[in-house]
């Protein structure tokens, strides 16, 4: 099993960027799929996430502080989860990971494979 995120970048305030989760070894629509993201100095913080594909993708927030900007949603075709982010702030700063569970549970599953590598966004005030 192997998940790899990709799309970070360094971005102004107010810009968008498109975080993609491809999947190897296991079928994503049978796994919710959550982000989480750690700022430096801060604990992994659980983002939303998206439940599996035969509980009708139910998109949870985690985190409030990105209701009405970010997204998640599936592409279970290419095995590919991605994130919209819009109106980035600075606070939105961090290393993003997806991982892959049986359910939305906001803790993140216990198998390190199950986690992607991370990948850095930074937005500049």
């Amino acid at each position: 099993v192997q998940l790899v995120e990709s799309g970070g970048d360094l971005v102004q305030t107010g810009g968008s960027l498109r975080l993609s989760c491809a999947a190897s070894g296991l079928t994503f629509a049978d796994f919710a799929v959550g982000w989480f993201r750690q700022a430096p100095g801060k604990k992994r913080e659980a983002v939303l996430c998206i439940s599996p594909t035969n509980y009708d993708d139910e998109v949870t927030y985690l985190t409030d502080s990105v209701k009405g900007r970010f997204t998640i949603s599936r592409d279970n075709a290419g095995n590919i989860v991605y994130l919209q982010m819009n109106s980035l702030k600075p606070e939105d700063t961090a290393v993003y990971y997806c991982a892959a569970e049986f359910y939305c549970s906001g803790y993140g599953p216990h198998r390190d494979d199950y986690w992607g590598q991370g990948t850095q966004v930074t937005v500049s005030s």
